[in-house]
């Protein structure tokens, strides 16, 4: 059965980050219209989830890969500055056990600094302001 799902997909384009978003949002909007059930904007949302759930496995099924590739390629373009701050979000918070990230009040450059040092100056370096703080 794997090797015929494999022949199958031979030549299609597969799952991608757009489509995997469109995945999510669907399945996001029809729980939500789960719980508007009672209102016709329910029906709406169910309609509209589902949309997205089918053209995601358009997507996937479809042969036209260059079309598919380029849709990709603009999604995650429009979504670049979104992607690169939680990356970051999460980089610092993974960061949190080892060292301290102050803020440069003069810059607002962001200066990371070892933990269980003490009260220590610290020099920024793109604007050379010193400022005291405890790591």
């Amino acid at each position: 059965m794997k090797e015929k799902f494999i022949r199958f997909m031979q030549g299609r384009y597969g799952i991608d980050q757009f489509s995997k978003f469109l995945l999510i949002l669907g399945v996001v909007v029809v729980l939500l219209s789960s719980f508007l059930s009672r209102n016709p904007v329910g029906l709406v949302f169910y309609l509209i989830g589902w949309a997205l759930v089918i053209y995601c496995y358009f997507r996937m099924f479809s042969r036209n890969t260059s079309k598919r590739y380029a849709e990709n390629q603009a999604f995650l373009a429009k979504t670049y500055k979104i992607r690169t701050f939680f990356s970051q979000q999460k980089n610092i918070w993974k960061q949190r056990r080892v060292y301290h990230i102050y803020t440069c009040p003069n810059c607002r450059q962001k200066i990371r600094i070892p933990r269980g040092k003490g009260k220590i100056e610290i020099r920024c370096p793109k604007c050379s302001t010193t400022f005291i703080k405890k790591s």
